[in-house]
């Protein structure tokens, strides 16, 4: 028999004795506490101080503003929006940001969905395969592409070995090669896959039966698309084209590698820019700005999303969905649908993975082609003296990639599932919700932008926290914050399926809170744990935002190496380094899927 003591009788000594012994053997609270307060200081904390910064004066500031540094100011404010430099400093790289994120997302969308319909709703040939093919470039860095583009395309604007183009005797003029329209060509071959997986998944859940109802009371088929299948696939739209919008927003790699040499400029290009020469007050508002525009729509598709529990899309058990026969445009759509493999897949490899092997680009003879910059040794460059493979500058930093982005990843991935645990087991519902919430929010925030927070909060001492900045751990602590969103969530969907029965039936027999996470929740949610690790893994070794304002030589990783080398215009070199990273990434996403049974367009192919 266990006696229950009511600890109201209790004299307040007792009563604090009775709760550390319910505490300890139940320290749900305690942990949901702790884990806010972790998340307070790596992401909440970093916001509210880059936003603080906007208004606070830098050192080495005092003479512009007239005020100390650390006082109160709105100099950076002026500066930005409304000086003479403005135009130039903001206003016409906003311009290019809004601009490239908005013909990109309408781009990717209408190329997008007629794929999904394709894939989804249509006797398409090789469907199966296509459904897997077509979302390839999701699983890969989206710079790849972008380093794709001046393999093929480069001219002699910025000096250097030319590109494929240029050595075959075309010459390009610098619209081509550089600037939006290249910007904008890559980033909506990136964001294709999203639309595919989004709108795909909606087709496939919509039941066919509605659209046969309209066309048996008459409607056409035109008809039917704008006044049943349209209204009802909205919210899967609306969806898909706010989350591109939003990372668009925040895109460093891409117009970092296709709009610099012409300086065209995004938000993203211009808050690097600032915090590489030193105005780190224009740095925060540039920040601000993009954290700001990303929120709002961000925040905005969640109020749509909500909005969508008025329509239903039905995809039970009685939901049919029939395919339709694309008779005599059968060979023209599978034909359109292989151009886009080859455009957004082969090509873009195939060039990156020859450029690698020739001497001088876009000759095909025999003697041009070398294995030196994969095993070469003692090459006629400064900065890199061997091929990567003998490089131990390429070594060190896959080594600084696999021990920097590892470790944070399992930390993630516990963290996410103990975060997962709390949110379905804590008793007060205000801690779930929090943490819930919080862990969310570098969802919300460009990772430029979240970058350049956390510089501004860990660059400098802050009580017994040293300066972080130019070590391997601010690189750590920012990857587990930026990564919590997809760990939390995987945590918490795991959660979701598992009851608390056994756990219950665990502590009645006298188990522990520790001997119930070791011997029942962590063995059950193995591969959800293994998913959670994995996800940040993966996502983390190909970024680029976060490690090119957070990473000094001294903490290179492979995404910086290759930038670093694509710098010194070491095309063939920095080349190599990006296959290596989109391997690993690919290989990881194939990873993942096997060990959880799933696969990305496990959905599409059904």
């Amino acid at each position: 028999m266990i006696a229950v003591t009511d600890s109201k009788h209790l004299s307040p000594i007792r009563r604090l004795r009775h709760k550390l012994v319910i505490a300890q053997r139940d320290p749900t609270l305690l942990i949901g506490l702790l884990l806010l307060f972790i998340f307070a200081w790596l992401i909440a904390a970093p916001i509210l101080n880059v936003m603080l910064e906007i208004m606070t004066v830098q050192s080495g500031d005092e003479m512009r503003t007239g005020a100390e540094a650390g006082g109160m100011t709105t100099y950076y404010l002026e500066r930005v929006f409304s000086s003479r430099m403005s135009s130039i400093i903001f206003w016409r790289p906003l311009w290019n940001t809004l601009m490239v994120a908005f013909t990109s997302m309408i781009l990717a969308m209408v190329i997008g969905a007629i794929l999904a319909w394709l894939l989804v709703r249509t006797n398409l040939m090789g469907r199966r395969w296509l459904s897997t093919a077509l979302i390839i470039p999701f699983m890969l860095p989206a710079w790849t592409f972008a380093l794709a583009w001046t393999t093929l395309f480069k001219n002699a604007t910025i000096g250097g070995q030319p590109g494929w183009a240029e050595a075959m005797g075309l010459q390009l003029p610098d619209w081509v090669s550089y600037g939006a329209f290249p910007t904008i060509v890559i980033m909506t071959l990136n964001y294709i896959p999203f639309v595919i997986l989004l709108v795909g998944n909606a087709l496939r859940r919509l039941d066919s039966q509605l659209e046969e109802a309209g066309q048996m009371l008459g409607a056409s088929k035109g008809r039917v698309a704008l006044s049943i299948v349209f209204p009802l696939m909205r919210p899967a739209i609306m969806s898909a084209a706010l989350l591109i919008f939003a990372d668009a927003i925040g895109e460093f790699s891409v117009p970092y590698v296709l709009g610099l040499p012409v300086q065209f400029e995004t938000l993203a290009t211009s808050l690097y820019r600032a915090i590489g020469t030193q105005q780190n007050g224009v740095a925060a508002v540039f920040a601000g700005v993009i954290l700001v525009v990303g929120m709002a729509t961000l925040a905005l598709d969640t109020w749509m999303m909500r909005e969508a529990r008025r329509f239903a899309i039905i995809g039970s058990k009685g939901a049919m969905e029939r395919r339709q026969s694309l008779g005599i445009l059968k060979w023209p759509a599978f034909s359109i649908a292989l151009l886009m493999f080859f455009i957004s897949v082969v090509i873009p490899m195939g060039a990156l993975a020859l450029s690698t092997v020739m001497h001088l680009p876009g000759r095909f003879n025999l003697s041009n082609f070398t294995l030196d910059y994969w095993i070469g040794t003692n090459l006629d460059t400064i900065a890199l003296r061997n091929g990567i493979l003998l490089s131990s500058e390429f070594w060190n930093a896959a080594w600084s990639s696999v021990r920097i982005v590892g470790s944070a990843s399992i930390c993630a991935g516990i963290l996410g599932l103990l975060t997962g645990y709390i949110v379905l087991r804590s008793p007060l519902r205000s801690v779930s919700i929090t943490l819930r919430q919080i862990t969310f929010f570098p969802y919300l925030v460009p990772g430029i932008a979240f970058a350049a927070a956390f510089l501004t909060l860990f660059a400098v001492p802050h009580g017994p926290i040293p300066a972080l900045y130019g070590t391997p751990i601010i690189l750590f602590l920012a990857l587990v914050a930026d990564q919590m969103p997809f760990a939390s969530r995987a945590g918490i969907s795991a959660m979701t399926q598992l009851g608390s029965d056994v756990e219950d039936s665990a502590r009645v027999a006298g188990a522990g809170w520790l001997r119930r996470m070791f011997s029942i929740i962590l063995p059950i949610q193995r591969n959800a744990l293994v998913t959670a690790v994995l996800m940040p893994f993966i996502s983390g070794i190909k970024g680029v935002s976060l490690f090119i304002i957070l990473a000094v030589p001294a903490t290179d990783v492979l995404t910086t190496f290759s930038i670093r080398l694509i710098d010194f215009n070491y095309t063939q070199a920095a080349n190599a380094v990006v296959l290596m990273i989109a391997l690993i990434a690919l290989l990881g996403t194939l990873l993942i899927n096997r060990l959880t049974g799933t696969g990305l367009a496990q959905g599409l192919e059904s």
